[in-house]
Order: C-alpha cells, then structure tokens, then sequence
C-alpha cells in the first residue's frame, strides 16, 4: 500500500483506443509499494500502451487511473510533479546527446526539483557507483555501449528519487551481452524495494524478481498470479500457448 492506504497505483476498468485499435479493455490492477509487477504477452498486447497510460504519456478514454491514491492530472504544473514521481526508461535509451551522463543525469533534479548542483552531482556519482558505472560520469552517450547507456538511464530516473519506476521492454534495444548488465541493475532496485512495472520479454527475471506476472492478451488482462504459479500452471490457453512458444525458444 502507498502512505494513505491505498495502492501505490491503481488501474480500474480502463480502456484506450487509438481510431479502431482496441488497445486496453477494461483492464483494472493494483500495485502496492515495494511490490514489482511484470507484465508480459504478446506483440500488440496492450503491454507498453499501460505503461505509457500511466504517467500519461497516453490519455485513457474510460476508467481512472490513480497514483498514491490522487487521479492523474490532465496537464500542467500537477502533471509535471507526477511525472516526477514516476521514473520512465523506454527501450531507446533517450539520453542527451550533447549533454555528459553526469549532465544527463543533474538535469531533472535541478531543472525540476531545485536542487542545488552540488548535491545533485554528489548523488549523480553516487547513482553511477550503483549502476556499475561510476568511472564514466564525462563520457558522451555516443562513447558509451548500449548496455552502459540504459543503465545511465535507469541513473537518470533514479535521480529524481521517484516512488514508482516504469520500465517498457527496457532490454530489447540490446546486444545479448548487455542485457544482463542492466537486468542486474533492476534485480538490486526490487531487493532494494523499489515500487516497479517491468514489460519484459525475459522470462528469467520475470521468474526470479517478480513479486506478480501479469499476462496481457489483445489489449486484456487475461492472468495476474504469482510466478511460480504462472510459470508451472497457466489458467487459460492463451498464456499456455503463449509460454510454449516463448520457452521453447
């Protein structure tokens, strides 16, 4: 639960289209704090919509949406504060380019925050350390690998000391040998308690730091179980096809 009781999020009966696509129907979940949810399913799933409904990157068409038990707001200085509860890391890595990572990294907490620069870097540096690359605060995103890249990004989203971090398919943009790196970094944020929703693609970390999987199927919530269950006794067809295809792989 969030400080008041509630659920740190809180989706109820919401739908999303975009024209004709049906993109989430009637879809509801609850997240307490410190609980990680993976969602997974099928491309066109409905999977990274929810994630983007959430901070509002996408506006719903029907249900509520609620954040430490307050609503959404529509746009301005209340979103802008949501936001910056809620860290986003995309599968494109979004870093400036022109900018340091240790820049990339103070910009929110001074720009949004009003934190002095001084304390801002310190816990730059300290944020880099935790994500395994401390020794590369003045390099360029260009001089740095994929892997390097989403975990300064994963740094940035830290640093605005959010209450609930949202990742969408934040490996699929990566060479093989760097998405363990980053599954790494995520695995410490849920055993550091980390309130967190993760569309992944990798069923081991969906097994192994999970505290619920979620299965989405066209733009529905079919299964929410705890990954033992899901993994060993899927409820419907779908979820069962659906792993066959992806664990024979």
């Amino acid at each position: 639960m969030g400080a008041n009781g509630h659920p740190l999020v809180s989706l109820q009966h919401v739908d999303k289209r975009f024209g004709t696509l049906h993109a989430l129907k009637d879809v509801s979940l609850d997240v307490a704090a410190g609980e990680v949810v993976v969602v997974i399913g099928p491309s066109g799933s409905g999977k990274s919509t929810l994630c983007r409904c959430i901070n509002r990157l996408e506006t719903i068409d029907g249900g509520t949406i609620t954040v430490d038990g307050q609503p959404l707001p529509e746009e301005g200085r209340a979103l802008a504060r949501l936001r910056a509860d809620i860290g986003m890391v995309f599968q494109s890595f979004n870093l400036f380019a022109h900018k340091s990572v240790l820049d990339n990294i103070t910009l929110g907490p001074i720009k949004v925050r009003g934190t002095d620069r001084g304390a801002a870097e310190k816990k730059a540096r300290e944020l880099l350390d935790r994500v395994g690359i401390g020794d590369k605060a003045g390099a360029m995103p260009a001089q740095l690998s994929g892997g390097q890249q989403q975990r300064a990004a994963i740094a940035r989203a830290l640093a605005m000391e959010p209450k609930l971090m949202l990742f969408d398919e934040p490996t699929s943009a990566l060479d093989p040998e760097y998405i363990r790196e980053v599954l790494d970094v995520m695995r410490g944020l849920a055993d550091d308690g980390m309130t967190m929703i993760v569309v992944t693609h990798e069923m081991g970390f969906a097994r192994s730091a999970a505290s619920r999987v979620v299965f989405m199927d066209q733009g529905r919530l079919v299964e929410d179980a705890a990954p033992d269950t899901f993994f060993t006794a899927p409820e419907s067809d779908r979820a069962r096809d659906f792993l066959a295809t992806i664990l024979t792989h």
